[in-house]
């Protein structure tokens, strides 16, 4: 079987390759740059200009990049040869697509969108598509959700929470995600469903904060301020904390918790539980 994975340099996208290579097989990956990869073939190009791209015949397309792109590459690349689509999205769509903020909210809706294009596209060419929707991702060092509350952890060995932090979390390690997609796409029971992917604990988002502390080997230094005093206490450390938004804040203590019983039951979805470790 011949696979092809776009966003293969990112996070997730970059165990997918490692685990096909470690599977015996010799996939594609697409990289904008030149790219080395012991294993792989890779192709130089861009998603956004899917009409330059020209890749051999492929069974199985995995992508992690935006799946609008996605969307429009399709018809493209895609040949008589491709079974079955895989693409990832985000639990996001449920949770923040009425986000208060007008950047994180037409991104979502762009990803909904992107996945309607998607599944009519699949269909119109007879490809068995999955779409696979994480919560919060991490790779320790290498994320923007868990590595980054871990260098500030690092950076000041103390970090705020607006209220207790009793808002429940699944965090779902990178790794975990690419196991979980080459099952998803070897699996017939699969086709034609969008799954959460969560990861194997839910705890509230201070005991997550408090096991990122646990992982650097510092002590919890966890605070609890009030709704005001957070956003006050956020303002001025906004020069501190790139991409980050105040709404953040306010959804510390909301739960973001999702079912992973029908990718259990359908491509055996065994996630780890949230321990991260941090090199020294």
């Amino acid at each position: 079987m011949q696979s092809f994975v776009l966003g293969a340099t990112g996070i997730v996208g970059g165990y997918i390759v490692e685990h096909l290579v470690r599977s015996g097989e010799t996939p594609l990956a697409l990289s904008r740059a030149p790219h080395r990869n012991c294993g792989a073939m890779w192709l130089q190009g861009d998603l956004a200009t899917p009409e330059t791209l020209q890749p051999p015949p492929f069974e199985t397309l995995y992508c992690t990049a935006e799946v609008g792109l996605l969307a429009d590459a399709l018809p493209h690349i895609h040949t008589t040869a491709l079974k079955r689509v895989v693409a990832f999205t985000s639990t996001s769509i449920d949770t923040k697509i009425d986000s208060e903020i007008v950047l994180e909210r037409e991104l979502l809706q762009r990803l909904a969108e992107g996945e309607r294009r998607l599944i009519a596209h699949c269909e119109r060419y007879n490809v068995g598509w999955t779409i696979l929707r994480p919560t919060m991702i991490y790779a320790e060092g290498r994320d923007g959700n868990v590595s980054r509350l871990a260098r500030l952890c690092r950076r000041f060995g103390v970090l705020p929470l607006m209220g207790n932090g009793a808002g429940l979390r699944q965090p779902v390690h990178a790794e975990d995600l690419a196991i979980g997609a080459i099952a998803a796409a070897a699996s017939e029971a699969a086709i034609g469903k969008t799954y959460p992917l969560p990861g194997g604990e839910t705890i509230s988002y201070r005991e997550m904060v408090g096991r990122i502390f646990d992982a650097l080997g510092k002590p919890r230094r966890i605070i609890s301020t009030p709704p005001l005093a957070w956003r006050m206490a956020f303002g001025l450390a906004k020069p501190f904390l790139p991409n980050a938004n105040a709404a953040m804040g306010t959804r510390m203590e909301k739960d973001m918790v999702f079912d992973s019983g029908p990718a259990v039951r359908d491509f055996g979805w065994k996630p780890r539980g949230f321990h991260p470790r941090f090199e020294e």
